[in-house]
């Protein structure tokens, strides 16, 4: 009688000889796309957007032997049709007839391999997960769940392995270990603006790229034209991050940090956290309109246009009359101040037909581009833009007065204004919180264009006006907001979501709160957590589900030895596969690094070798941008230093909670400063 392990080896045989028929069948169509000639389009236009579409279809035709094209397979067997087998996995792949061989991760028959469970198995009677080594099948595993007792006690335990596998280099796609809760945010229509609360290490940041990749799949006629976006906290996080939606064969999503997609190269000042503060109040927005609309000038003289030897006149009353009616349309300053020499016009040739002319519209066109009326529109409602209205109002203390109304006191004026105001706007030296001023006020000029959907990490760190700057890339579209209150780590930084959510414009959305931990060790999470009753008060814990604990080491030393200890915990910890972290305060960074390399550790730096290639199994990473990185182990150099470099201690707690919780299966602590009180005793 063959033994369980030879059926075992004989499936794992069968469904390996599956993989390799599919891979076959993915170069068929990758060899069936590069056949075709796109030069052969009826008209050059159309010749280089076919190019175009069948590039793009090659690349992601394109096999990575590293992985497999299938990561699991579902039988299903309803009772009101045959029953049948679809494999899982990251793209779809067909055969000759044009019949799935593999089925894409996001098609609607996918969800049932995420969301069945023995109480509501979906028709799913089986579901199959597999081990993968070096893109060959090494392992299988079953779940019966019809009949759960038929399952055996290891099951979950590939899924696991998965989530604990080792890794170095960019962040990875986690198609093959979405959770059910998870799932359900991924799978969010289109017109749904979602608010992720997430601890620490529950897979948000994978879920907003995956909803991402899902919506691309799903809408993607809509989605091509209208365009979406990844927000990240920092240029590191987007290189961490960068390889996960290509990896699904996404590779139209634009990303960008606050800073990109508002500076522009303008940055040339810092200034106090109180006035940046200040600056990021939702109360700007309405002392910036205040700026733009009061410069409509009331006016007191005619409108006189010469033509031939007559001239003729629109009364100021009737023009008063025409700015009140562009004012309250609701169209942007600029877009109404550049229909006001036609609506002008309009009026001239309304006199000219009470003289009984019969003026058709190329004489309103003359009339509208005439050096009269392009005068007379310039007294009345002077052309902005938005440089020069901050400059004015951080110059000028009347202009602010008078902008700020009942919003600002005295002393928030004060603070506002330049103590030395550059000559001219091209002289400013605009700081971080001023570009978000700046963009609010172009789009009081001009509307800013909006995308079919925008993902915002860390979103719990921008300040009331950084979002309202999100919010117009998406006034039309939906969001996917994604943070944690308790890793709020500015001043400005937002206790409700509520409030964030209505300075994104997304008033109507829907809160998702994922506390399971998957990423971050139970033993790691717990040591973080006592920071959350100082810090964040009223804010749950997060709860590690993995079975294994993890490790913590805290490792006191002498100030002189510290660099020493540093070196010794990184070795160890570079010993084993794997990613390795030394996040260190921002301060020190120069410091540790030179130990290292010293020591003959090869590492890179985050601080600095962005776009770099090169994957690092070591990485010093300064304490500022460690937020929404993840490596396999940590060393953490200096908690008290970490925590005292930002400008209050609840910012200081919080940023040393992201740090405290960057490690997916050891942290290692090394001090020769006393530990923060609030992390109590080792």
């Amino acid at each position: 009688m063959p033994s369980p392990d030879h059926g075992l080896a004989t499936e794992l045989a069968r469904e390996q000889a599956y993989l390799d028929d599919a891979r076959e069948q993915l170069a068929r169509m990758r060899r069936l796309a590069e056949s075709l000639d796109a030069s052969k389009a009826s008209d050059a236009v159309s010749g280089e957007v076919l190019g175009w579409v069948l590039a793009r279809r090659i690349a992601s035709l394109q096999d990575d032997p590293r992985t497999t094209l299938f990561f699991g397979r579902i039988d299903v067997d309803p009772a009101d049709g045959p029953a049948e087998q679809f494999h899982i996995g990251r793209r779809h792949v067909s055969d000759e007839a044009g019949d799935p061989v593999v089925v894409d991760w996001r098609a609607p028959i996918s969800t049932a391999f995420y969301r069945a469970s023995p109480l509501e198995p979906m028709d799913v009677v089986l579901r199959r997960r597999f081990g993968v080594d070096r893109g060959r099948l090494t392992a299988l595993e079953d779940e019966h769940l019809r009949e759960p007792a038929h399952s055996g006690g290891t099951a979950g335990s590939i899924l696991a392995a998965e989530i604990e596998r080792p890794r170095t280099g960019p962040m990875r796609d986690i198609v093959s270990t979405i959770q059910p809760e998870q799932d359900e945010i991924v799978r969010s229509d289109v017109a749904v603006s979602v608010c992720v609360q997430g601890a620490p290490g529950t897979g948000k940041t994978a879920v907003g790229l995956h909803r991402a990749a899902w919506l691309l799949y799903s809408f993607r006629e809509r989605l091509d034209r209208s365009g979406v976006l990844v927000v990240g906290p920092n240029r590191a996080f987007l290189d961490h991050i960068g390889a996960v939606l290509p990896s699904l064969g996404e590779v139209r999503v634009g990303h960008a940090t606050i800073e990109s997609l508002l500076d522009h190269g303008r940055v040339r000042a810092d200034e106090p956290a109180d006035v940046a503060t200040l600056k990021g109040d939702p109360r700007l927005a309405a002392v910036l309109r205040r700026a733009v609309w009061s410069s409509i000038v009331r006016p007191t003289e005619a409108v006189v246009v010469p033509r031939g030897v007559r001239k003729w006149r629109v009364p100021a009353h009737e023009v008063a009359d025409v700015l009140d009616e562009l004012a309250a349309r609701g169209v942007r300053y600029s877009a109404a101040r550049d229909l006001l020499p036609q609506r002008l016009a309009h009026h001239v040739l309304l006199e000219m037909e009470r003289a009984g002319d019969a003026p058709d519209d190329r004489v309103q066109d003359a009339v509208a581009k005439s050096a009269a009326v392009k005068k007379y529109v310039s007294s009345v409602w002077p052309a902005l833009d938005p440089q020069g209205v901050l400059h004015r109002l951080w110059s000028d203390a009347d202009a602010l007065r008078a902008a700020a109304g009942d919003d600002l006191t005295e002393r928030e004026q004060s603070m506002l204004l330049w103590d030395k105001p550059a000559r001219t706007k091209g002289a400013a030296r605009w700081s971080r919180a001023d570009m978000a001023l700046l963009d609010e006020l172009d789009d009081l000029l001009r509307r800013v264009p909006s995308l079919g959907h925008v993902v915002l990490d860390e979103a719990q760190d921008l300040s009331p006006m950084q979002l309202r700057a999100v919010g117009r890339r998406c006034s039309t579209g939906s969001v996917t907001v994604l943070g944690d209150i308790a890793q709020g780590t500015t001043p400005w930084a937002t206790a409700s979501w509520d409030d964030a959510m209505r300075h994104l414009g997304k008033d109507d959305h829907d809160l998702v709160v994922l506390d399971r931990g998957f990423r971050v060790p139970a033993v790691v999470i717990e040591y973080a957590a006592r920071l959350l009753p100082v810090m964040a008060p009223g804010l749950g814990a997060p709860v590690s589900v993995r079975d294994n604990p993890g490790r913590l080491e805290i490792r006191p030393a002498d100030p002189s030895a510290l660099d020493a200890e540093v070196v010794l915990a990184v070795e160890r910890a570079a010993s084993a596969v794997g990613s390795v972290g030394v996040i260190a305060p921002d301060a020190d960074v120069e410091r540790v690094s030179a130990a290292l390399a010293a020591a003959g550790v090869s590492h890179g730096r985050l601080d600095r070798d962005h776009g770099d290639d090169e994957d690092h199994q070591v990485e010093v990473v300064p304490a500022s941008v460690a937020k929404g990185l993840e490596f396999d182990r940590t060393v953490v150099v200096e908690p008290a230093a970490i925590a005292a470099a930002e400008p209050d201690e609840r910012t200081g707690l919080r940023r040393l909670y992201v740090v405290l919780t960057r490690a997916v299966s050891e942290l290692t602590i090394v001090h020769a400063q006393p530990l923060p009180e609030a992390l109590g005793a080792a």
